[in-house]
């Protein structure tokens, strides 16, 4: 009885998953650094300051909602979203790195607990903040960040849901997304550093913060990776080799602007502030 022969993969099928394999490596590698680039400006700026002068130390951070007069409790929430963020900008990535989550089950576990608790916090923080607060920006930057803030609870409440049911492909799912959308401090700044280097900062009033560039900014901070992210799962499945390369193309693209970003973020915001 002759056997059935298994169709064979294409050189095009295997080279184009490769491609997809790299750019998101090379991606999330760039990411990482750069988060904990970010981290360590959090710590070093931050933490010495309100050690010595408390909530005062809220002057001068650069922070869209700052230090105010009589406003104990603003003050205290502007306090605790800086700590939330740096939970979020160090243990997010931690979070995707498969050898992590391999060998150290519980790290892994307990680290995402509070990753999940920290984005949540400080998505309800920074929805209070930008509306009651912050003196920057008008109502359609305070609805993109609004945006941001909502989708935050959303798949931290799905990310927990589908945990709780077993269904862990889900779960991973929805904690990358949650992790695209949480990092949305963090992609702000570096893509506003990187066109402020590529353009001169064309589309920005720096006076007032406003601008068309930053309204797209505001918005495609989150929504960019997340469409990015999308587009991975795609190929994860059933993706034609064409779609793959397309998709690895453009993240290397998104990847070297980033890189930019990054970059320009550390030498002209981080750095000369640690």
């Amino acid at each position: 009885m002759t056997e059935l022969a298994l169709p064979q993969r294409t050189t095009l099928e295997s080279i184009s998953e490769h491609a997809v394999g790299m750019a998101t490596k090379l991606w999330f590698a760039v990411a990482a650094i750069g988060h904990w680039i970010f981290l360590v400006y959090i710590v070093a700026a931050f933490f010495p300051a309100v050690a010595e002068r408390g909530l005062m130390a809220l002057e001068g951070m650069h922070l869209p909602s700052g230090f105010i007069e009589g406003d104990t409790l603003g003050n205290i929430a502007s306090v605790s979203h800086v700590v939330l963020a740096a939970i979020i900008i160090g243990g997010g990535p931690l979070q995707l790195i498969p050898a992590i989550r391999s060998r150290f089950p519980t790290f892994h576990r307990w680290l995402g607990r509070s990753y999940l608790v920290a984005a949540a916090l400080s998505a309800i923080g920074g929805l209070y903040m930008t509306w009651t607060r912050s003196p920057i920006g008008d109502l359609i930057s305070k609805a993109g960040i609004s945006g941001d803030g909502v989708l935050i609870l959303v798949f931290a409440i799905l990310a927990v849901r589908n945990a709780m049911a077993g269904n862990m492909a889900a779960h991973r799912r929805f904690a990358l997304r949650l992790f695209m959308v949480a990092s949305a401090v963090w992609f702000f700044r570096v893509g506003l550093m990187a066109w402020a280097m590529i353009t001169g900062g064309i589309g920005i009033d720096w006076e007032t913060f406003t601008g068309p560039f930053l309204y797209v900014l505001g918005f495609g901070q989150y929504l960019l990776p997340l469409a990015m992210l999308e587009w991975y799962f795609y190929c994860q499945r059933k993706a034609s080799p064409g779609v793959r390369v397309a998709y690895a193309g453009t993240l290397f693209v998104l990847t070297l602007v980033m890189t930019l970003g990054v970059f320009s973020a550390t030498m002209g915001m981080w750095l000369p502030r640690m």
